[in-house]
């Protein structure tokens, strides 16, 4: 079954056709998931994002996996462990795009917390884990942290400790749930704006356009959800006019540094007072952030600040001072709003990261807060809560979700291991480089074939142009992307992480999208670019 434009289109068409037992506003990853979820229950499902899928939150987190080592100090133990949890099914559900990470947490005479203190709390996460981390933790003294990560400040240093964690590609994630949901018979369309939710006597009409077409729907569904993470509060008063606003939206910042600006051999943990920074290393580059600042406005307008450029930049020049790095050494940033729910704790830093379910009407519910990690537990308790509703010989009629399968069932961990052990004869038999196909697998699985096949179609360009040509006509036909912006921003790393955010090959790529008028898409792309990367300008 491909995910397209076509599987759009049907979704739409059914739409109009069909009633639905659930329908999903939002295309992010806790939409996603229930999506999944819910589907393979059985459930007839339509899930609408009125952007590209992932626009909002869930393209825009730190791309980590991990129970939340600083909520121990919250005292929020029940939320760790569920997290952890959540991140041993991960890695197994999702190998392709969720990998183990070593993290180092320096320990200064400054700091709030001393080693004693920090190492029971990393005995109390592996702990939290059932020691199911892919290494367990270490104690470091001052000099072999240093023989370590020589570019940390060493005065006042005092050792450290080193855990694991994972990170992953997010706003993939969320389209490989979105795939799998398809598979399950969930139908899923992006660019569909729902107007508003009229209450009919055995649940909703659902009033929708078409942002592509400007065509009105009205859909019939028996529950509606909605998973809009920052437009909680805006979709409530949408819904329902007695809403009461549940959120207390804060404003999250990264920036991206070039790996030899920043050249460490793990993720390194900074403490800055209550708040954590970290510094990620990816491939080529490394991801610093994040901030934790109250955001007002409407979440679509969240944008980098000067500010923000500067508070990172002073953070992480304090703990690598040798480094002595500047604006001009961020390629790019990104920046979002994350969706916590309104717990009168007063401190950013504080604020839960529980997630909170509401059901104002019979037929309608929302969710707010949450962690990324935990989006496949938060589904399943989201679906139990939607299924309320439902009588109870139709609940018992449903089948068991199993979500912890693989979501791609091309990229199993068997597979990947198999196919690492292949890369040499499959690089000789389709004449590119190893490099370029281990590559294509850790990111594909068995569906980097399909990828590198599409390669050997094109005659001309060199190997890496005719890879991300590859690239987007893979996600065209199979992961409903529709334009040159959500390709660069939300289905490859060409926008964050090259360090001409991938400019150069955007005459290559945009005639895949629009053969008659690849110019528009080009400079829609530009302003898009020249937008996010304001701050730095």
């Amino acid at each position: 079954m491909m995910f397209n434009a076509h599987a759009r289109k049907d979704a739409l068409e059914s739409a109009q056709q069909n009633e639905f037992d659930l329908l999903i506003v939002g295309g992010g990853i806790n939409g996603a998931g229930v999506a999944r979820d819910a589907a393979m229950r059985g459930l007839r499902v339509l899930l609408l994002e009125s952007n590209d899928f992932a626009f909002g939150t869930s393209s825009r987190s730190s791309k980590l996996v991990h129970g939340g080592i600083r909520y121990l100090e919250n005292f929020e133990f029940g939320l760790v462990h569920e997290a952890l949890m959540e991140r041993r099914y991960l890695l197994q559900m999702a190998p392709h795009m969720v990998h183990p990470l070593r993290f180092l947490i320096p320990v200064y005479k400054s700091s709030r917390v001393g080693l004693f203190k920090m190492e029971a709390g990393m005995i109390l996460y592996d702990l939290l884990s059932f020691f199911e981390a892919p290494k367990v933790h270490e104690f470091l003294r001052a000099r072999t942290t240093l023989l370590r990560e020589p570019t940390l400040k060493d005065e006042g240093l005092t050792g450290s400790v080193v855990y694991s964690d994972a990170y992953m590609e997010d706003d993939r994630l969320v389209i490989e749930t979105l795939r799998s949901a398809h598979r399950e018979g969930a139908q899923i369309a992006n660019y569909v704006t729902v107007e508003g939710c009229d209450q009919s006597s055995d649940g909703y009409v659902v009033r929708a356009t078409d942002n592509l077409t400007a065509q009105k729907y009205s859909i019939k569904a028996r529950h509606v959800v909605g998973c809009v993470g920052p437009w909680t509060d805006i979709f409530g008063f949408k819904t329902n006019p007695q809403w009461k606003p549940v959120l207390r939206p804060t404003k999250g910042i990264h920036l991206l540094f070039p790996r030899e600006k920043i050249p460490v051999n793990q993720a390194i943990v900074m403490a800055v007072q209550e708040r954590i920074v970290f510094v990620i290393p990816r491939e080529d580059v490394v991801i610093v952030g994040t901030t934790d600042t109250d955001f007002k406005d409407d979440p679509a307008l969240v944008s980098v600040s000067t500010d923000d450029v500067d508070y990172l930049l002073k953070t992480t020049n304090d703990y690598f001072p040798s480094l002595h790095l500047k604006k001009s050494d961020v390629i790019s940033c990104y920046s979002g709003v994350r969706p916590l729910v309104q717990d009168g704790s007063g401190t950013e830093g504080k604020t839960s990261r529980e997630h909170e379910i509401f059901t104002p009407t019979p037929h309608l519910t929302l969710v707010a807060g949450g962690k990324y990690t935990t989006y496949r537990s938060m589904a399943k308790e989201i679906v139990d809560v939607c299924l309320r509703s439902f009588s109870f010989d139709e609940r018992m009629s449903l089948k068991v979700a199993d979500t912890t399968q693989p979501l791609n069932p091309a990229a199993t961990v068997a597979k990947l291991e198999r196919l690492r052990f292949q890369a040499e004869s499959l690089a000789e038999e389709l004449a590119v480089s190893q490099t370029v196909v281990e590559y294509l697998i850790k990111r594909r699985g068995e569906e980097a074939v399909t990828v590198l096949n599409l390669m050997k179609q094109m005659k001309s360009g060199q190997e890496v142009e005719r890879m991300w040509q590859a690239e987007a006509q893979f996600c065209i036909h199979h992961e409903m992307c529709l334009n040159l912006v959500d390709f660069y921003c939300r289905r490859s790393p060409l926008f964050l992480f090259h360090r001409d955010n991938g400019r150069s090959l955007a005459p290559l790529i945009a005639p895949l999208f629009a053969p008659t008028s690849p110019e528009g898409q080009i400079e829609l792309l530009q302003k898009k670019i020249a937008l996010e990367l304001k701050a730095l300008l």
